[in-house]
């Protein structure tokens, strides 16, 4: 048994599908509803495609008649939602992963700012919507959105409101969505407003229609579509080089192509019959604008509905013989609503070996081919595999395209690039536009402490307190760790510093030592300027432990040391001019002062403030004790260890009792200059604690406005400063005269000199 057809337009219009459904169904031209002029219907049923709204359109009057329609335009659900249309079958597999393919792409290519165009149907609503969801999901900004009218394919001023608009976009990437019925205005209009500086993406349901017209320059030339993967169909291609009409004389579409191509002519004698053709005239010789050889996508669902039927139809003959034993008339008879039962379970394997199956409740996912349109001259238009799109492949495995083989539009020498705002490079983040998309945004160099190593970053990171950011700001560098150390050239000047004046201290002492018995030594007390030498002598030495790396010790015993070594030579030097006033004011004899200069009273100052000092640094000890310290911020590419003072209130309060000593003993010499200096060093008591104040005055403003190891080395100048000065100040001149003018250290010298005053 044989199997023939009819062929039927579809015209881009529901009246006219719905007239061609009609005049099928009656037998005449001039259709009348529920009338056959037929008295035996042929047909089994119908094939329809390519677009989805056409198995709708005629599924509404094929429903009636529950009349099989195999339709072999793309998959879609929602003609089975609520059992609508129950007669309709797909051939075509679901495109649910369509978005998720597309989407890789873009990101492939890293294209962000991307336009969309579709049918303003509801599959076109549909498919932008998931689209949308899809590129938001994974970072891709739509910059324009195009609902091209369905009702309205011809109206070409409108069509044209739809070109500026896509052409004039910032996108150079552009998702078309829709059948070529949907863009008939767009497409025809290529040959006349050419764009080359777009990259359209679609899918095979866009026919490009060929001409002679093509060229490179042609408006689609380099488009990437994506078409459902089939098989190659044995045997087709020598089909179509070997068929002709002769050997098919009742294909009539047949004949008529080689009248039209070959200069043929109709016999006289017999209309059917065609003579003087072109000898060994094939389809295979024919321009690709008129006949392309290659078997597309849908033609291969063609084929597969022409199959599923044929094995449907074969079942239900089989069905027939067996029946015809028992009574059965011998012709084989049935009604279309027939075939459901068996098309529903129709399942084999077509020539190419790919199974077949037309289950509606299928959800099977087809690997996507992606395709390169490449147009050239005389109407030669190519599509070249270029990629592959496996929805079922793990993630991240499924897609792949071989950039090398693409060609694109002629206006690009490299791949296109489709961004809203060029990417931020480390070093920089990406400020959003206010009131624009997420893909539009300003590079903003990363702030302070900040950094970004990558591009595109939405905001910079923190180094860690042990890094610190380089120039650039993309990366973070470790920083050196660093104190005051005796390796530097300041911590090498300040000990060498130090050391110098400790030994000029020994050396003072040891000349007091050895000339304690002259008037000089033993005219101001000489034990407290054993003392008071020893003292400055320990605040010399106390300066090295600012020095160094430091530690836990160093840390509490330079705080301690600091603050009861300067309470002792302090206090002494308040003990010498205590020493002096009573000396001067205790002349009459039995007057209380002057018991109080033999029983050593004013030595007691010592012991008494250093006690308080002790008491002082013992609180401090106990509540808050100094520690080592990381200072990441003072310097940078640099990490500084110090000390932590701890409380700073006890500090301040050491030091502040050291100034109320020290304001103290400058009051009291002061008062006490103008005594005869023969015998007393008021005068130099005063200047030198003249210089202390000073010193340590001016150390606080310079030490809280200094940082790392400034704070440190102005600490230890202070120290050395002042001591130096106490040393300078009150020794130096009793040296000068003990070393260059011995004849002034008798007591003869002495009454001398106090004579030549008093006169």
């Amino acid at each position: 048994m044989s199997l023939g057809f009819d062929l039927y337009n579809a015209f881009p219009s529901d009246s006219k599908t719905l007239e061609s459904c009609l005049i099928w169904l009656s037998g005449i031209e001039k259709a009348v509803p529920n009338y056959s002029c037929e008295r035996e219907g042929k047909s089994a049923a119908v094939i329809t495609g390519i677009t989805w709204s056409l198995p709708a359109q005629m599924g509404t009057l094929l429903e009636l008649y529950k009349f099989p329609q195999l339709t072999y335009g793309p998959f879609e659900p929602l003609l089975h939602e609520n059992n609508h249309f129950p007669s309709v079958y797909h051939m075509a597999p679901t495109d649910a992963s369509l978005p998720i393919g597309m989407v890789l792409l873009l990101l492939h290519f890293h294209w962000t700012w991307v336009g969309l165009v579709a049918s303003e149907d509801m599959k076109g609503t549909q498919i932008v919507s998931e689209l949308r969801g899809e590129m938001d999901r994974n970072g891709v900004c739509v910059a324009f959105v195009e609902m091209i009218a369905v009702t309205n394919r011809y109206d070409y001023p409108m069509h044209l409101n739809y070109i500026l608009r896509i052409q004039d976009s910032s996108a150079s990437v552009v998702i078309i969505y829709g059948d070529t019925d949907s863009f008939l205005g767009l497409i025809f209009d290529r040959w006349n407003r050419v764009v080359t500086w777009k990259v359209w993406i679609t899918t095979s349901q866009w026919n490009f229609p060929s001409s002679e017209k093509m060229t490179m320059f042609d408006t689609f030339h380099g488009t990437l579509s994506f078409s459902h993967h089939h098989r190659e169909i044995p045997g087709f291609k020598h089909f179509l080089q070997t068929v002709n009409p002769s050997k098919y004389p009742e294909d009539f579409y047949l004949g008529k192509l080689w009248f039209i191509h070959f200069g043929c002519k109709v016999s006289e004698s017999d209309c059917d019959k065609l003579e003087d053709c072109i000898p060994n005239a094939s389809l295979e010789s024919l321009p690709l604008h008129e006949f392309d050889t290659t078997m597309s996508e849908w033609s291969y669902y063609v084929y597969n509905a022409v199959y599923a039927l044929a094995q449907s139809l074969h079942e239900m003959l089989l069905l027939s013989v067996d029946s015809q034993s028992m009574g059965i008339e011998n012709n084989f008879k049935f009604q279309p609503w027939q075939l459901h039962s068996i098309l529903k379970n129709v399942h084999f394997n077509n020539s190419a070996g790919e199974q077949i199956s037309l289950h509606d409740k299928r959800i099977s996912e087809s690997t996507y081919d992606i395709l390169n349109y490449v147009s050239f001259p005389h109407g030669i238009g190519l599509q070249v595999k270029v990629g592959q799109f496996v929805p079922q492949a793990p993630r991240g495995h499924g897609f792949s395209i071989n950039e090398e083989v693409i060609e694109w539009a002629i206006s690009f020498k490299e791949t296109p690039h489709s961004v809203c705002s060029n990417s931020c490079n480390p070093g920089f983040w990406k400020t959003p536009r206010e009131g624009e998309a997420a893909c539009c945004f300003d590079c903003t160099p990363c702030p302070g402490n900040e950094i970004s190593n990558e591009t595109d970053m939405d905001h910079c990171f923190k180094c860690p307190d042990s890094h610190y950011p380089n120039t650039e700001r993309d990366h973070c560098i470790q920083k050196v760790v660093t104190f005051l150390a005796y390796g530097d050239p300041l911590g090498e000047a300040l000990a060498c510093t130090a050391l110098c004046f400790s030994l000029l201290t020994v050396a003072v002492l040891r000349i007091f030592v050895q000339y304690r018995d002259t008037p000089i030594v033993k005219a101001n007390n000489r034990t407290l300027s054993y003392i008071l030498l020893t003292s400055l002598l320990l605040c010399f030495l106390c300066s090295l432990l600012y020095i160094g790396r430091p530690n836990t010790a160093t840390c509490i015993l330079r705080q301690l040391a600091f603050g009861i070594v300067f309470t002792v030579a302090i206090s002494t030097v308040l003990a010498k001019t205590l020493t002096v006033i009573l000396a001067f004011k205790a002349t009459t004899p039995g007057r209380r002062m002057r018991q109080w200069l033999v029983s050593g009273a004013p030595n007691c100052v010592i012991p008494t403030c250093s006690l308080i000092q002790m008491t002082l640094c013992g609180l401090w000890l106990g509540t808050s004790p100094p520690f080592i310290d990381r200072d990441t911020h003072s310097e940078p590419g640099s990490i500084i260890i110090e000390c932590n003072k701890g409380s700073v209130t006890a500090f301040y309060c050491v030091l502040g009792f050291l100034g109320a000593l020290a304001l103290g003993s400058f009051t009291l010499a002061f008062l006490a200059r103008n005594l005869p200096d023969a015998f007393n060093e008021a005068k130099l008591l005063t200047f030198s604690m003249l210089v202390f104040c000073s010193v340590w005055v001016t150390f606080l403003p310079v030490y809280h406005s200094s940082k790392g190891k400034a704070m440190v080395a102005v600490e230890v100048f202070s120290i050395l400063a002042s001591s130096a000065g106490l040393l300078g100040c009150i020794f130096a001149p009793k040296c000068y005269i003990i070393m260059i003018r011995p004849e002034r250290n008798t007591l003869m010298g002495i009454r001398d000199k106090t004579h030549s005053a008093g006169q």
